[in-house]
């Protein structure tokens, strides 16, 4: 079902740019969100574009496409253009029997185009392990810099030694990993740049 734009329109003025946004970071076409959402292909163009404001039917559609809450899709969740992460609110994971853990610095939020996490090896250890995320969405780049220690990175079967400073870019969605294989922790800032079409 399409919906018509009919209603008096909702007027939030970056709505545009972040459904735009928002789509291309999950991949979609004009008109794949548009039979998500149920509404049609020009009419998401023109929201996107800016020549017209959805009603607050639409953008409750068009968040459901972009699998959100209404209030999520209008940034009204959020407190503001600054959002602080203090360090006792890090989102942590891995696992120290694997030797590898990290922590997501940025904040979970909606749209968020670029992640920032720190990661620690242990001597021996590597990351790709069972309690690692998959592999990253099609589309991503990742910088690491290495801050501590002397590392192996291994991308799509090519080796690569890092030592203490070096920074290396690299297509996300190919298969990789880190090793440590020297005999003291290594430490690793990684910037994962997510759904961004190669140029």
């Amino acid at each position: 079902m399409v919906i018509p734009a009919t209603e008096e329109p909702y007027d939030v003025a970056s709505v545009g740019p972040r459904v735009r946004a928002l789509r291309e970071a999950m991949d979609l076409s004009l008109r794949e969100l548009a039979l998500r959402c149920g509404v049609s292909a020009p009419m998401l163009s023109q929201v996107e574009r800016g020549e017209t404001s959805p009603t607050l039917q639409i953008a409750t559609r068009i968040a459901q496409g972009l699998e959100l809450r209404l209030s999520q899709l209008l940034r009204l969740d959020e407190g503001g253009a600054v959002t602080v992460v203090c360090a006792q609110e890090r989102r942590a994971g891995g696992s120290p029997a694997d030797g590898h853990r990290f922590e997501v610095l940025t904040p979970p939020l909606p749209g968020q185009r670029a992640e920032l996490s720190l990661h620690t090896l242990a001597a021996g250890a590597a990351t790709g392990g069972p309690s690692d995320p998959p592999l990253h969405e099609p589309g991503s780049r990742e910088t690491t810099l290495v801050e501590q220690g002397a590392v192996v990175f291994v991308c799509d079967g090519r080796r690569h030694e890092l030592a203490t400073g070096d920074c290396v870019t690299f297509d996300a969605d190919l298969p990789h990993h880190f090793e440590n294989p020297g005999p003291d922790p290594a430490r690793l800032l990684a910037v994962l740049s997510a759904g961004l079409r190669r140029s």
